[in-house]
Parts: structure tokens; sequence; C-alpha cells
């Protein structure tokens, strides 16, 4: 699983990553900690709040910056975002009213909606198929281990420290992730046949993401893992606290116990993906979602029941999120991905949206046993929907026919265009209106301007 990190150029991506993500996962002890010094006992609504806000920058800012993000120097890009979420934490210790740490969870999480599906969009331009499959396995363990890691970082932080020195450590993460990714020569965005059309881009990557069956099928799935993931994130500690009456240390084990199954997955995913196609691998990890819901919808909570279980649903979720990147990949040509890996992005996260609201409902209403019979059922839906929408004969490479038709866009001369020239068109990549001839041929497809819609098999 190593193996990507003697790439020098994936070394400091990688690098650039962890130190982000221990920033981030300070940065949500001391939000906390924050929201209990401005709300007192009202802290988990702000909590709330904040949290759906995240969700609502998701959604609606990547899709934009996906769309745009060819148009744009790539490197720069991120450095700057990085910077600016710097700034933004740094602003977070001087707060006195509750809508101010709305307005700045709001930008810094728009700043983190841009960079993400640009930084996931990069590694694939930077490793080869192999490489790139143990280096998604390696930013798996790399967000569980954090995940594991940052509360007893911040812990022991508080010891000595304020909360409010938490977010100027984040800070510093934010700029040391800057730093590793001025010193990698970052891939720039290879070209696209697009044109520079705002609206048209930014529709591009939602537009391609749903015309392809293969990620309608991984937006499903990603329903399935929201339903899950948020019954854990948003009920394990009414379960384990409120139910069994546990305390914090319970808790504790209790959400680590989803990371050490989501390590499992990412351990084991390198070598699965060499024999099964990753289809199969994201729908057994499905299946062991669904199971495990159901499993406990039906049984009496116990604390080793809790554990077992958590386990369970983290290597369901770790199955099924970490090949994502693979198949994105595979589904769109080097210049739309970005715009591709942000529809996802958005997506996913808008199934989130819903989750995490509807879990905590639920549980209000009629406790655990009813929040589990829910979103289970949110589960299974997803695994149905994605079985009906993915098919299980998903070829990479297409037979399929273009008609004769005349356009003009910014492009070079490949298999798609064999064409004269005047000679004031220009060099290559140069747009001019040019005529394709109708061809019946066979290759990896993916939507593009050539390809606006899905062949029929």
């Amino acid at each position: 699983m190593l193996s990507p990190l003697a790439d020098r150029t994936y070394r400091h991506l990688f690098l650039a990553q962890v130190t982000a993500l221990v920033g981030t996962g300070l940065m949500t002890v001391a939000l906390a900690l924050l929201a209990y010094e401005l709300a007192g006992g009202n802290a988990g609504l702000v909590l709330g709040t904040a949290l759906a806000i995240k969700m609502v920058a998701y959604v609606v800012i990547a899709p934009v910056v996906g769309g745009l993000a060819h148009l744009l120097p790539r490197k720069a890009l991120l450095v700057g975002l990085d910077v600016a979420r710097a700034l933004v934490v740094l602003c977070l210790p001087f707060v006195t009213e509750v809508w101010q740490v709305y307005v700045l969870i709001f930008v810094l999480n728009a700043c983190s909606a841009a960079f993400t599906p640009t930084f996931q969009a990069t590694i694939p331009d930077v490793l080869d198929e192999p490489h790139y499959t143990r280096a998604l396995s390696l930013a798996r363990l790399a967000y569980d281990l954090e995940n594991l890691a940052s509360p007893l970082l911040a812990a022991v932080l508080l010891l000595v420290l304020g909360h409010d020195r938490l977010f100027v450590l984040t800070a510093l993460g934010f700029l040391a992730s800057a730093l590793w990714v001025v010193s990698a020569v970052v891939p720039k965005p290879r070209p696209t046949d697009r044109g520079r059309s705002i609206v048209g881009n930014v529709a591009f990557g939602l537009a391609a993401y749903l015309k392809t069956p293969r990620l309608r099928g991984v937006l499903a799935l990603s329903l399935a893992v929201a339903a899950s993931g948020a019954m854990v994130i948003v009920n394990s500690v009414v379960i384990v606290r409120a139910e069994l009456g546990l305390d914090d240390t319970a808790l504790a084990l209790a959400m680590a116990a989803v990371g050490v199954g989501s390590i499992a997955a990412a351990l084991v995913l390198p070598r699965l993906v060499e024999h099964v196609t990753d289809r199969a691998v994201m729908f057994a990890g499905a299946t062991l979602l669904l199971a495990a819901m159901a499993t406990a919808a039906m049984l009496e909570p116990s604390y080793v029941g809790v554990m077992l279980l958590w386990a369970l649903l983290g290597l369901g979720l770790g199955l099924v999120q970490t090949p994502v990147g693979r198949v994105l990949r595979r589904s769109a040509t080097g210049g739309d991905r970005a715009a591709v890996f942000a529809a996802q992005f958005a997506l996913s996260h808008a199934c989130w949206l819903l989750a995490y609201p509807l879990a905590g409902w639920l549980g209000s209403v009629g406790g655990s046993p009813l929040a589990f019979l829910g979103m289970g059922f949110l589960t299974a839906l997803g695994l149905a929907l994605a079985l009906a929408l993915w098919p299980g004969h998903d070829p990479e490479d297409l037979e399929h026919e273009h008609p004769a038709f005349a356009h003009a866009h910014v492009h070079v001369h490949d298999e798609h265009h064999q064409h004269g020239h005047e000679g004031w068109e220009g060099p290559e990549p140069h747009e001019h209106p040019h005529r394709h001839a109708p061809v019946r041929h066979r290759h990896a497809y993916a939507i593009d301007l050539h390809h606006p819609n899905w062949p029929n098999l």
C-alpha cells in the first residue's frame, strides 16, 4: 500500500492531505467547545446547524468550481484555497455571536468543496492504475486514522492549551498543506473540448455523472452509505450513553470500532480488486451495511453487539467508499475528471444532508429501534436502486456510432478530429468550425462533447 509514496509528487500531495486532515480534526473538537462557550446547553443545536451549513456549501459550491477547474491553474487554485481556509479558521477565536460561526463555517466549507474534488481529480493524473488503487486505500487509511487520533491529540493539547489555540494549530495545518502542494510538481489539467461558457461548464459535471449508468449506481450506493453512516454518527451517543448507560470512554471505543472496520477494508482492497470488479466489491460492502442495520433493528442493544455491528458497518462503509475514485476515473476523460469528481462530491453530500436530520428525528421520536428500521429501509432502497441502475455487464470499451455533424470547439487532432486546415487556425489546441464524418467504432466510453449520451447496449 505504501508503494505510491515512492512517487515524489504523490508523496508531497499525500502529506498535504494528512496535514490538512489533522488540522480539520483538531478544529472539530475546538468548534464543539466554541459552540458550548457561545450557546451553553444549545451547543448541540449550533453544531447541528453548522453541520447542515457545511453540507449545503458542499452541494452548492462543488459543481461550480468542478465545472470550471480545467480553466484555472491547478496548483495556484489548491494553494490559494488552503491559505483561504487558514485565514477563515484564524477568525473563529474572535467570534462573539453564533451567526458569525455560521458565516465562517459556510466560507470554510465552500473552500473545502472547491479544494477536495480538485485535489482528488489530480491524483489519477499522477499515478497509474495499480498505484492509484493503492493510493485510494492509503487515503482511506489516513482518513480513518485521523478520525481515531485527532480527538486523542486534541485532548492532550487541551491539557496545556485553550481551545482557541486549537484553531491556530488548524490554520497551521492548512498552511503546511499549502507548502506541500507548492513543493509538488502538480500536473496541469488535461485539455478538454468543452468551451468557456460558465453555465455549460457548471452543468457539464452533473449531466455527465447522471448520464453514466455506473455513476447513477454509485449515487444510489452513496445513499446507502449516508443512511448507515448517519445512524452511527448521529445516534451512537444516544445508544451508548442514554440506552446502555455507559460513559464517554465507551462511546469513543464504539466510534473507534467503525474506524477499525474501515481500516480493514482499506488494507484488503488493493488485493481484492485484482480478482473481482469494483462493482462486486461495492455491492458486497452495501450488503454488509444492510445486514448490520437489519440485525441491529432486531436485537436488544448490548455494548458487545454495538461494537461488533459498528465494526461491520465500518467494513461495509470502507468497501463501498474506497473504490469510488476508480469508478470515477474510468468514467471521465482527463480534462473532465474534476467536473465529475465534483459532481460525486456534491451529490454524495446531498445524500448526507438528507440522512443526518432523518436519523436524528427518527431517534428522537422512537429511539434506536425506529431509527435502525428507518435508516435500514433507506440503506435497502439505495442498494436496490444501485442494482437497478448499474448493469452487471459494464465494459469500459463500447461500440457506438457517430452521425455526421459540424461544430466549433477547442480541439487537438486525435481519433475524433481528422480534417484539413486553411492556415489561419493556429497551433493546437485551436478552435474553428469543422465537420465530423459518420463513423462507427469502439473505445473507452465517457460522456463528453462528442459523446453526449450513453449508447444503448
